[in-house]
């Protein structure tokens, strides 16, 4: 696992140089569907890091979200999944919350994890039994999860650009207080690894696998949990590529009264 952590670390931060190199002039914005942006960044970035992937590593398949689905990922037992830009919609508007985020799957579970920011440089990055970590100036940190206990000290990421009633009313009924708001489902799932916050909330259907992969790796190595709203574990090999039943990624400590405060509020807005 150490070589496929490197290759992912090296892949990241050079897809990240591709961004940035967008990120600093005007840009040309596509729409795969209404409110899904594409820019030539994520086409040229997803393009370096597929290609490396497959050369790399020619037994694995390979899924990302500027490329068509390759079914033959199904009967594999190794499957990277890439976005190669978390946070579109920021990058657009020139905000910095956007991020490379690559993960590998193996037999159905996410194992190793990169996120990268390009625009602070911070490369967050796990492999399975190796522990997480944080890199800034060449200087890497363990990551660890807070075990905050109680709710009104604890902090609740959510999203910049897709702010959610749902989500607001989950957080006043569990009486959290402080608010993180970032755009990167990435960055938002680092928070929580990082000790900053302590729970981020999905409860549509509007997350991908190349979304939560990489990020739930390196949550996992950090001590927190990643679930649906149903408190079941994602699915990554399957032929679905959205996550249906949203997403919960804590702490841990607050998990489980996080999915069933988020169940009755779903069945309240239903």
């Amino acid at each position: 696992m150490k070589r496929e952590l490197e290759v992912a670390k090296g892949l990241a931060v050079e897809a990240g140089s591709t961004l940035m190199k967008y990120y600093l002039q005007a840009v040309r914005v596509d729409w795969k569907a209404p409110g899904d942006p594409v820019t030539a960044a994520d086409r040229e970035a997803s393009d370096l890091i597929v290609s490396h992937l497959l050369r790399e590593f020619p037994q694995h398949a390979v899924l990302s979200e500027e490329a068509p689905d390759d079914p033959k990922r199904l009967a594999s037992s190794y499957v990277w999944m890439v976005d190669p830009m978390d946070g579109t919609r920021e990058f657009i508007e020139h905000r910095s919350e956007f991020a490379v985020q690559i993960g590998l799957v193996a037999g159905g579970i996410p194992v190793l994890g990169v996120v990268y920011q390009p625009t602070t440089k911070k490369l967050y990055y796990a492999a399975e039994g190796f522990g997480a970590f944080v890199q800034t100036d060449g200087t890497s940190i363990p990551l660890h999860v807070s075990k905050e206990r109680a709710a009104s000290r604890m902090t609740i990421a959510v999203s910049r650009s897709h702010p959610s009633v749902r989500v607001e009313a989950i957080r006043q009924r569990l009486r959290i207080n402080k608010v993180i708001r970032t755009g990167s489902v990435g960055l938002k799932v680092a928070a929580v690894c990082e000790g900053q916050a302590h729970l981020y909330i999905h409860t549509g259907n509007r997350t991908n696998l190349w979304d939560t992969c990489g990020p739930e790796a390196i949550l996992r190595e950090a001590g927190g949990r990643m679930t649906d709203v149903s408190n079941n574990p994602l699915q990554y090999d399957g032929r679905e590529i959205r996550n249906p039943n949203g997403l919960i990624a804590s702490n841990g400590v607050i998990h489980d009264r996080a999915v069933k405060v988020t169940q009755s509020i779903i069945e309240t807005f239903r």
